[in-house]
């Protein structure tokens, strides 16, 4: 079993008790994670793009997707069936694994790094946030990459409200930024 999904069960009681919540089904958990990079500046290069989809699938520790454009958008240059991002949604086991490294290696690596934004919550209980660059996970092969982008994480949970998220992912050792909402 993954090491934060140990931990989550041993803390699901005190967070029961800390949000109030009378059922044990109602806690709220983390249900998935999606990982994606937009990839317009890549639009017209096959092998920037698969090196993207390289890094990410690394990064996730599954195979990334190339996700196609369903319209065309002239004003942008984009025509029907290009390559415009790479995803990869995460669940069960590979979820916490990642997770963990997230939140115990690769978080603690960026530079003057004080800790992630409180404001991603989306009024549902899930969480958005964006990195700057992937050389932070020990995973990436700085030697192999093409280009240095950013990516979007997106955290899923079943919590209802923000606060209970937020609690959520406090208890999970996510490193929020100091202060209020």
């Amino acid at each position: 079993m993954a090491r934060l999904k140990e931990k989550y069960l041993s803390l699901k009681p005190q967070l029961q008790a800390d949000l109030d919540i009378k059922n044990v089904m109602d806690v709220p958990q983390i249900e998935k994670i999606l990982i994606s990079v937009g990839t317009g500046f890549a639009m017209k290069d096959t092998k920037l793009i698969q090196n993207i989809q390289d890094t990410i699938s690394a990064i996730a520790g599954q195979k990334a997707l190339v996700v196609a454009a369903k319209k065309s958008v002239a004003g942008f240059k984009v025509r029907e069936g290009m390559p415009v991002g790479v995803k990869v949604t995460l669940r069960g086991t590979k979820m916490y694994e990642f997770l963990d490294r997230l939140v115990a290696i690769a978080l603690p690596r960026m530079k003057d790094f004080r800790g992630i934004p409180r404001n991603g919550f989306d009024g549902r209980g899930n969480y958005n946030f964006g990195l700057q660059e992937q050389l932070i996970f020990p995973e990436v092969d700085y030697d192999s990459i093409m280009q240095i982008h950013g990516m979007n994480i997106t955290v899923v949970t079943t919590a209802g409200s923000d606060t209970h998220a937020l609690k959520l992912l406090e208890v999970m050792g996510m490193p929020f930024t100091k202060g209020s909402k």
